[in-house]
């Protein structure tokens, strides 16, 4: 029943190794959520999972990867997601939240998945910006390249909406390295062909990243706060999975909590090895590499698979995506499965597996 074990991440105590992992949902006004999050919150902290993921937050309005994304850019934003995440919690109250801060550089004004997923074209549309000016695809739009001025803006949104967040009420926070975004596209050399001190070698790719999780970091003292990361970009000549170690010994030198790890989104041109839990043989390199903890997402669907992962030390932690939107009651089939226990709440209990 090692899925069931309790765990500390830094401070925070969960009651469980199953995590809620974070979910663009697209439904957000100006960034600012709204019913469909509080419906999707409340279910959610009602799962039984031990913690649990706010979507991808954007910390600026431009690092939006579409109009629906949800943000906290402003004090709207900030005052809106206090609010839905207060009431949503009034329901679960013991379930901790972590929130997952993004940027999404070059793959920002796009349309809504359901809509097509393309670049926006015309009013609706805005300017991304990137480490270089160089496309997702061969047919979207060029980003622009960030500035010195531009680096530091960001870098600083990204501590002033940690601070918001911890405002909110949310428990913990996680860095996107990941799946194309922004900072991911700092540490690929695919996208990033900068000469100066932020582009070039492994090293000067890795800085600015760096230098954003220092002022999360530094915005959230005595709070956890971790990094997605994409182990691999899956394309010859981008990012890899040793490139992923050096970056998670950095992490960890600068008082990182834990890894999330996924892999890919950089490129149109990945050629992704999938297969059940094709990310957990990369979260157990970087946990042995780094010593931090880890979490690990990806195509995880069955309690005995979940269980044995944890069990066998690949990761200490398991992160839901697809399956736990498919059925959020996946913990309460888990733990009948496993001969373990979950909070059910009462109301439900007559719906519980027997």
């Amino acid at each position: 029943m090692a899925l069931f074990d309790a765990y500390r991440l830094g401070g925070l105590a969960l009651a469980n190794r199953i995590v809620v992992s974070p979910m663009c949902q697209y439904s957000a006004t100006d960034g600012r959520a709204g019913d469909w999050h509080l419906a999707h919150w409340a279910q959610l902290l009602q799962s039984g999972a031990g913690l649990v993921f706010i979507e991808a937050t954007a910390v600026t309005r431009e690092g939006r990867i579409s109009h629906g994304c949800l943000g906290l850019y402003d004090d709207g934003c900030e005052r809106d997601l206090s609010d839905v995440l207060a009431r949503a919690r009034r329901l679960a109250p013991a379930v901790p939240v972590a929130l997952q801060l993004a940027h999404a550089g070059r793959k920002g004004s796009s349309a809504l998945p359901w809509e097509g997923g393309r670049a926006l074209a015309g009013a609706q549309a805005w300017q991304a910006s990137a480490p270089s000016a160089v496309a997702f695809d061969a047919n979207g739009p060029a980003p622009v390249a960030l500035d010195e001025p531009g680096l530091d803006r960001v870098r600083d949104a990204f501590a002033l909406a940690a601070r918001r967040a911890l405002r909110a009420g949310v428990d913990a926070l996680e860095v996107h390295m990941a799946h194309g975004y922004l900072l991911h596209e700092f540490l690929s050399p695919l996208a990033n062909l900068r000469d100066d001190a932020w582009g070039g070698s492994r090293e000067g790719r890795m800085r600015f990243p760096l230098e954003v999780f220092d002022a999360v970091r530094s915005a959230a003292p005595g709070v956890p706060v971790g990094v997605r990361v994409s182990a691999t970009d899956w394309v010859e000549g981008g990012w890899t999975l040793d490139d992923s170690v050096v970056l998670a010994r950095e992490l960890a030198a600068r008082r990182c909590d834990y890894l999330d790890v996924s892999s890919a989104g950089l490129s149109p041109a990945q050629r992704i090895v999938s297969g059940p839990g094709l990310h957990v043989p990369f979260a157990r390199a970087l946990r042995a590499a780094s010593g931090l903890p880890t979490m690990v997402v990806g195509l995880i669907t069955e309690p005995a698979q979940a269980d044995a992962i944890v069990a066998s030390g690949d990761a200490d932690l398991v992160a839901l995506a697809r399956a736990i939107l498919r059925n959020p009651r996946w913990p309460w089939h888990a733990a009948k499965a496993l001969g373990a226990s979950v909070r059910i709440p009462p109301q439900y209990l007559r719906g519980a597996p027997v």
